[in-house]
Formats: C-alpha cells, sequence, structure tokens
C-alpha cells in the first residue's frame, strides 16, 4: 500500500506539469498542511552533487501552492506573488520532505511557509510565499 495520496498527486501534477518533471508526490493534504516528497537527483544538482537552489524553491512552491488552492474559493484561481527562500545546508542524497502551512487565508491573499527536511529531517530551506487570489 502507498502512502502517496493519488488523487492530490494527480491534481498537482495535471496542473502544474513541471512537478511531475520533479517528481513530486503528494501524502497528505488539508487546508492548515500539505506534505509532499521529492526525490534528489544527479540531474538537478549544482557544484558539489547538492540539489539546485532553483530546484529546491520550485519544490516548496509547488506544494505551497497546493496548499494556497485548498484554501481558494470556489472558482477562484492562485498565482504566486512574493517568494522568499532561506537555504541552511544543501540537498545531498535520499528524498526530501515538502510541509507548507498555511500562515494566512484572506479574501486577496493566501500566505505559506514551506519547509523542506532531508531524510534525517534537518531543515534544507524555508519558504514564506505569498498567492493572489484570482477570482
Amino acid at each position: 500500500m502507498s502512502d502517496v495520496d493519488q488523487e492530490l498527486t494527480a491534481m498537482v501534477h495535471g496542473g502544474m506539469t513541471f512537478a511531475a518533471e520533479l517528481e513530486v508526490e503528494i501524502l497528505s493534504g488539508t487546508k492548515s498542511t500539505v506534505v509532499g516528497r521529492a526525490p534528489w537527483s544527479a540531474d538537478r544538482t549544482t557544484a558539489g552533487g547538492a540539489m539546485h537552489g532553483g530546484c529546491l524553491m520550485a519544490l516548496a512552491d509547488t506544494v505551497g501552492a497546493l496548499c494556497a488552492v485548498l484554501n481558494l474559493p470556489e472558482g477562484a484561481l492562485t498565482s504566486t506573488i512574493e517568494s522568499k527562500t532561506n537555504f541552511f545546508r544543501p540537498f545531498l542524497e535520499g528524498d526530501a520532505t515538502i510541509t507548507a502551512s498555511l500562515v494566512h487565508a484572506g479574501r486577496r491573499t493566501i500566505v505559506v511557509q514551506t519547509d523542506i527536511t532531508n531524510a534525517d529531517g534537518k531543515l534544507v530551506t524555508r519558504t514564506s510565499q505569498t498567492q493572489a487570489v484570482l477570482e
């Protein structure tokens, strides 16, 4: 039995095809928290075999956007309007766990904080993003 939420993963891959390229899988998703997973891959690295920072930001944006989507009013869309990432250590192997937590859900914006941890549970990045609510 898989720990992957197939329905949410299919939704993410269908709406953000780049997420499929990054091999993002959604493990669980509620309005308050979305948890995803993605593997380290040699074709996504920079110096020293660390996953490229842009790739890490894309992972955070993907899972954070799903958290925002789960908080949208019916019929609305969303788009990232601001994103800031802090990098704490390199991601060198294994699977990354990507956890997005809702900070604020308003009428015009949604704010999400997304942490990426390595297989040892150590914090790799923390991203804060603001999503526009587009009606």
